[in-house]
Parts: structure tokens; C-alpha cells; sequence
């Protein structure tokens, strides 16, 4: 990685805000309207273009092409993979909750905050060009449930290769010091793979042979790959079960640790990136497990770089358990020094003041500045407005700078 060690490099998680047009196009494959698929490829390739045309103007480093072409960071796959199919969302399934709850015990302690947010969350910051009437229908159609219901397989070479070939079109024209491609972790949790596979194990496994395909391509093109999902959480359904116990999350975390490493295998740990987050939702985050009880855990990951929340209030302070935990000497820390979550544009000093502070406790060599998540992790997940997320990312570039100054 060019300059890595000489100065603070800058990135962030992967999914950036996507523009009108394309969102528009993605509404209209939500809902069924026709859609011209060649246009719809055109209007890809010219976005990719222009959002890493941005991400060197404002100073990042270490771009990604914005997820543009996924409707979602992780559900995408279900494209790419044979063996899984969506359903009607009516059938039910043993084990699921009601509405799909994750937050069960944020929703018992913030009852009204929740409801509220709930409402909401999904629409406040999607453009006003698109007609609220289009943004309902599209958020009205049930997410479909999906069910393994045969051996799993990676099928989506195409699709993988029109990213690939767009992102390194984008790239040719700057002079980035590394590049990286998100990509979903084995941690699904279809319905019916019990009736596939004879253990969760087994079926994670699979998951991670499947996976593996699409990783190694990644690597091979040149780029960085990106596991991009969160171990389980204490106040998330797991398995269908429901405010699960420590223990419960030690076994499962565990569990996806050894199936990354399976996928994993045949790359090379400085091209792997992990990304752990607490949940991209502008919650409370009281029922967050603290990174102390986990972060040997993480570390058994066979990534050369670690992507983990650090501006979130709830964390910033665990910049200070790297003084008690030893990062190895060949992995590299990528905190969150500016926030997704929020629209107050972080003060480059502020910046500066987080990079010094990871600098501080594992050295300035081995210190990347990030953001804590994605900004916009589907179509229905934008978490800021779009210039706010280009302030914050120029923010993350001049605090870099600044820290290099004050470091170097």
C-alpha cells in the first residue's frame, strides 16, 4: 500500500450515498416496472466514474466504487449465489419475529424512540427529486424471506466481473495508494439450511466456499477485499432466538470466525480488510457489547486490517483498550474518526486529535483514518445528506493531513 507508514492514508467503509438517477432505476426493479437493463449498466459504469472521481478530489486515499451496483452491502448476494431463493414474505417461518425486529431490547428500553425512528429512518434523507409517491411503493413491497433450498454455489461471476471492470475504468485516471471492494462475510441466516445442511457449521462453511470465489477475483484484480459485516450482537435476533446470552455470542462469533478463515484461505492477509460496527442505526447503542469483550476474538480474523468504530459516542473511548490489547505487528487499525451517523461535520482538529490518540497506543505507522460505517448501506439506508457526506470525507482528509504534521 503506497505511502502506508510515511503518513496517515484516509478511506472509509465502502457504500457512499447513490445518485438520483441510479436510485430511481433500482426503485423501479423494486416494485416491477420495466427496466432498460442497458441503460441501466450505462448509467453504472458513468456513476462509479464519477464517485471515485470525487473521492480523489476530496482526498481519500483508498477508494471503493461506492457498492453502486448493489441494492444492499450484504442481501446482494442472494443474486450471486445459487441454492437460495426469495419467497413470498407471507410464508411463515419458524424462528423469525414479527416485522423482522433486530432491536428487541433497544425497542423494550426506548419503546417511543423507536416507534418514531422506525418510521422514519428509512425516507428522511432519500432525495426530495424523487416523488414520495414512487419512494412508498417502493418501501411497501414486503422483503421477500430467503430459504437454502439446495447445496449453495457462487453463479455470479458476471455480475462480479462488470463491478471489477468498472471500478478499474474509474481508477485508470488517479493515483490512489490502494483500492477496495466490499464484500459480503458467510453469516446468513436463510431459513430452512437446516434442511440442506446437516449443522449450522456445515451450511457457514458452504457459505464460505461459495464466498471465497468472489473474494480471491477481488484480490486477484488488484484490490483490497472487505468483509463487511459485524459479528453477532446483543441486541440482535440470532438464530431466531432473541436477546441471546453471552455465551450464545461467543459460540456463534466464533463459529463465523472459523468460516472467514475457510474463505479466507487462499489470500493474503494484507490484501483482507474486516469491518466491525455496532449497527448503523442513529440509536441509543446502550445495549452495545463493549469491544473489550470481543476484541481477541476479532483478532483471530485473517485480515491485515481492522475497520472498527471509533467516532460512534458510545465507543470513542475505546481507542484506550488498544493500551491493554497487543495488535499484532502486522495488522493495521482503521478506526471510525468521523461518523456516518450524524450530519454535524466533524472540525479537522477533531480529526487530528483521534488519528493522535490511535497513533498514540499502536504507533503512527500502523494507523489508517476511516469512517465508522457506510453512508448509505442500501437504497433505503442513506444516513446523511449527500453533501455532508462529502464535507465529512474532505473533513477526514484535512484532519489526516494535520495529524500527519503533527506525527511526522
Amino acid at each position: 500500500m503506497k505511502g502506508l507508514g510515511e503518513r496517515i492514508l484516509t478511506t472509509h467503509v465502502g457504500s457512499l450515498v447513490r445518485p438520483v438517477a441510479l436510485l430511481e432505476m433500482v426503485m423501479d426493479g423494486v416494485v416491477g416496472n420495466p427496466v432498460d437493463q442497458d441503460a441501466f449498466e450505462t448509467l453504472i459504469t458513468e456513476s462509479v466514474k464519477d464517485v471515485v472521481a470525487k473521492q480523489a478530489k476530496v482526498g481519500i486515499d483508498i477508494p471503493s466504487d461506492g457498492e453502486f451496483s448493489k441494492r444492499d452491502f450484504h442481501n446482494y448476494v442472494v443474486e450471486r449465489l445459487s441454492g437460495i431463493e426469495a419467497q413470498s414474505a407471507q410464508r411463515k417461518i419458524a424462528g423469525t419475529s414479527a416485522g423482522g425486529l433486530y432491536y428487541p431490547k433497544l425497542a423494550d428500553e426506548f419503546p417511543n424512540f423507536m416507534q418514531q425512528y422506525g418510521d422514519m429512518y428509512r425516507t428522511m434523507w432519500l432525495p426530495p427529486e424523487i416523488p414520495r409517491e414512487k419512494i412508498e411503493a417502493a418501501l411497501s413491497v414486503a422483503r421477500p424471506q430467503t430459504v437454502v433450498v439446495e447445496p449453495i454455489a457462487y453463479v455470479g461471476q458476471d455480475l462480479l466481473q462488470r463491478d471489477l471492470d468498472n471500478f478499474a475504468a474509474a481508477l485508470a485516471p488517479h493515483d490512489f495508494a490502494d483500492a477496495f471492494v466490499p464484500s459480503a462475510t458467510p453469516s446468513r441466516s436463510d431459513a430452512m439450511a437446516d434442511e440442506i445442511y446437516p449443522s449450522e457449521q456445515a451450511y457457514l462453511y458452504a457459505l464460505a466456499d461459495a464466498m471465497a470465489v468472489e473474494y480471491k477475483a477481488i484480490v486477484d484484480a488488484g484490490y483490497m477485499v472487505q468483509l463487511d459485516l459485524g459479528l453477532p450482537s446483543r441486541n440482535q435476533v440470532l438464530y431466531g432466538k432473541a436477546n441471546p446470552t453471552v455465551e450464545d455470542l461467543r459460540k456463534a462469533s466464533e463459529m463465523q470466525v472459523e468460516a472467514y478463515n475457510h474463505a479466507l484461505r487462499d489470500i493474503p492477509s494484507d490484501r483482507v480488510r474486516y469491518h466491525l460496527c455496532w449497527g448503523s442505526m442513529n440509536t441509543p447503542h446502550t445495549t452495545d457489547v463493549p469491544l473489550t469483550e470481543f476484541v481477541e476474538l476479532i483478532l483471530k480474523i485473517n485480515a491485515g486490517f481492522y475497520v472498527i468504530e471509533g467516532a460512534n459516542p458510545r465507543h470513542e473511548h475505546e481507542w484506550m483498550v488498544w493500551k491493554d490489547v497487543n495488535l499484532p505487528d502486522d495488522k493495521v487499525l482503521v478506526p471510525g474518526i468521523v461518523s456516518h451517523q450524524t450530519n454535524v461535520v466533524e472540525h479537522p482538529e477533531l480529526v487530528s486529535w483521534r488519528i493522535q490518540n490511535y497513533a498514540s497506543v499502536v504507533g503512527r505507522e500502523r494507523v489508517v483514518a476511516g469512517t465508522d460505517c457506510g453512508f448509505s448501506q442500501g437504497w433505503t439506508m442513506q444516513r446523511v445528506h449527500e453533501e455532508v457526506q462529502w464535507a465529512k470525507l474532505k473533513a477526514l482528509a484535512d484532519g489526516a493531513a494535520l495529524a500527519t504534521e503533527a506525527l511526522w
